[in-house]
C-alpha cells in the first residue's frame, strides 16, 4: 500500500552517518508541515541515495512525499518511523485548496485527543510545560 502526504518543507535536520552490518548509512530528516484547520508537523526520514531528492526543495515548497510508515519494538517500547521513498513538487507555493464533502459521506470520527487531554503516567509527571 502506498502512503502519500502533501504539505510544506518547515526545516531540513542535521544529516546523520554511521557503520551497521552492511556498511556505512546515511539517513537526512526534513520536517513537513500538513495543512488543515490544525497544522501538524511530521518528521520524514529520507535513507541513502533517497537524499539527493531533497536537494531540489526550498524550505516553504510545496511537496508530495510517498512514504511507508513502520513500527519496531526494543525491551517493551515501541518506535514509529516514516521513511519517504520519493518526493515531488507540490502545486503552487500554498497550501491544496480544501476539498468539502457533503457532511452524509463524512465519516462519524472524533477528534484526536490533545496531549493535554490525556493524563501522563506516574513515572513521567514533572513540573516542565512540556
Amino acid at each position: 500500500m502506498a502512503l502519500e502526504i502533501t504539505g510544506r518543507l518547515m526545516r531540513v535536520l542535521d544529516m546523520r552517518t554511521g557503520m551497521g552490518r552492511v556498511g556505512e548509512w546515511k539517513v537526512q530528516e526534513f520536517i513537513l508541515e500538513l495543512p488543515g484547520q490544525y497544522p501538524r508537523q511530521v518528521c520524514i526520514a529520507l535513507w541513502g541515495e533517497k537524499i539527493e531528492a531533497l536537494k531540489n526543495f526550498n524550505i516553504g515548497d510545496q511537496m508530495k512525499a510517498y512514504i511507508d510508515i513502520e513500527s519496531r519494538e526494543f525491551n517493551e517500547k515501541w518506535y514509529t518511523s516514516v521513511k519517504a521513498w520519493q518526493l515531488e513538487k507540490g502545486e503552487g507555493a500554498g497550501f491544496p485548496a480544501p476539498t468539502s464533502a457533503p457532511a452524509s459521506s463524512l465519516p462519524n470520527i472524533p477528534p484526536p485527543a490533545s496531549p493535554a487531554d490525556i493524563p501522563p503516567a506516574e513515572e513521567e509527571m514533572d513540573d516542565l510545560p512540556f
